[in-house]
């Protein structure tokens, strides 16, 4: 989606951003999400999602390689389970090795878990991704772009260069690419997959409704689409995600000083009603 080719849908569309980056989070998402905190604060007491783990099938992944050492081995049998903190020790550790292909195979097991690879989907499209000849130079130019330019740019840089390759999963691999190699200008990365997108959209919706910007609806389902954001939608999405989380961390209910990614991981987790 070209945001761009809108027209007056586009004003609209930056209307209602601007209405969004005004009002942030309304008090009922507020609630919920200090709801979500009471109940998690145990297992993320340092403020970080590090802890967050998925639980993936290595047996699924055996025609997958580099394969990462911190995953278990694609021989082993029945399930093991990885956490974000381990995923990104993984990626800062292949980074240093510029093994830009086990980096992205370390965020891809993490971001597919065990969803879709009984048919095989997870693991045959990360091998023709894998296979793909331009991958190497597609992501060490992402990664130099969020070192020396920031995450809309390296976004830029990844969107639509690697058939089979889209947005839910590359912004895993510029997320955990991020902790390991920050940018030296602008917010740090943060996951956008169809949740997030959603979770956003449903926000978008409410204040297009009670601004006047988007009565019915269809700009909000039109920026906050399935899939395929424009480096400007994410550039919103960081601003606004950045700006919630210092929004929360003024709040009784949520811990100070928590990063951006806490409230991506809450988000992803936590469903509200936006009214009341």
């Amino acid at each position: 989606m070209n945001e761009q080719d809108g027209g007056g849908r586009q004003d609209r569309a930056d209307a209602v951003d601007r209405e969004m980056a005004t009002r942030l989070l309304p008090g009922s998402v507020v609630r919920s999400l200090g709801c979500w905190w009471e109940t998690n604060a145990a297992a993320y007491a340092d403020g970080t999602p590090g802890a967050h783990t998925i639980r993936y099938t290595p047996g699924r992944w055996t025609q997958i390689a580099p394969w990462p050492k911190a995953l278990a081995p694609t021989s082993a049998g029945g399930d093991a389970t990885v956490s974000r903190a381990e995923v990104a020790s993984a990626v800062a550790d292949a980074l240093w090795r510029e093994a830009f292909r086990e980096a992205l195979v370390a965020t891809y097991v993490w971001g597919k878990g065990k969803r879709g690879t009984p048919g095989g989907s997870g693991p045959s499209t990360l091998h023709k991704i894998l296979a793909f000849d331009g991958l190497d130079a597609a992501l060490a130019a992402a990664v130099t772009a969020l070192r020396e330019h920031g995450a809309p740019q390296a976004y830029a840089a990844l969107q639509g260069q690697v058939p089979g390759l889209g947005p839910a999963f590359f912004t895993k691999f510029l997320y955990f690419t991020g902790i390991a190699v920050p940018p030296t200008r602008g917010p740090q990365p943060l996951i956008l997959d169809r949740v997030l997108s959603r979770r956003l959209r449903q926000l978008a919706a409410t204040v297009g409704r009670e601004s006047g910007h988007d009565v019915d609806g269809s700009i909000a389902a039109w920026v906050w689409s399935d899939g395929n954001w424009s480096p400007h939608r994410y550039r919103v999405y960081l601003s606004f995600m950045h700006a919630a989380a210092d929004q929360l961390a003024a709040d009784d209910s949520w811990p100070s000083g928590a990063a951006p990614d806490l409230l991506e991981c809450a988000l992803f987790t936590t469903g509200w009603e936006t009214s009341g």
